[in-house]
């Protein structure tokens, strides 16, 4: 059996994918990542996630945050390498929805490992996303 997880949050306006990872960077967060920094604008409908090299981080935001890619579904890998975990940030068209999927060494609980720590990932998400207009969020983890 396997588990999905995600969180999905609201924002009161639309939010840029730079803002996004600003606002986050302050918690620890960033965009390199153990293969680099890896990103993806799914203009096409096939999700095809992209890495470079971590020099690239601004070319990336460019990318992402074009007003080119603005209706279509873009994404960037984040990381929290004191914590040594991480995943896919995507950025829904209009963007003022986005959702967080830990696919970069899940934490999970303690008590039960087959279950994700979805409260770590709340309390490192979602502080630093309020000054930006975060209106809510919605955490799952299920089994598959």
């Amino acid at each position: 059996m396997s588990r999905t997880a995600d969180i999905d949050l609201a924002f009161a306006r639309a939010v840029t994918v730079g803002a996004v990872v600003r606002s986050l960077a302050g918690g620890g967060w960033s965009l390199q990542e153990p293969l680099g920094i890896s990103y993806m604008v799914n203009n096409d409908g096939l999700f095809d996630w992209q890495s470079t090299l971590p020099d690239q981080a601004a070319e990336v935001l460019s990318l992402v945050d074009s007003p080119a890619n603005v209706h279509h579904d873009v994404g960037v890998c984040i990381y929290h390498s004191t914590a040594e975990t991480g995943g896919q940030l995507l950025f829904h068209a209009a963007r003022s929805r986005c959702s967080f999927i830990p696919t970069i060494d899940r934490r999970s609980l303690s008590g039960a490992p087959a279950l994700t720590d979805m409260a770590w990932y709340l309390n490192t998400l979602v502080p630093p996303l309020l000054a930006l207009g975060l209106a809510s969020y919605e955490a799952r983890d299920l089994a598959d």
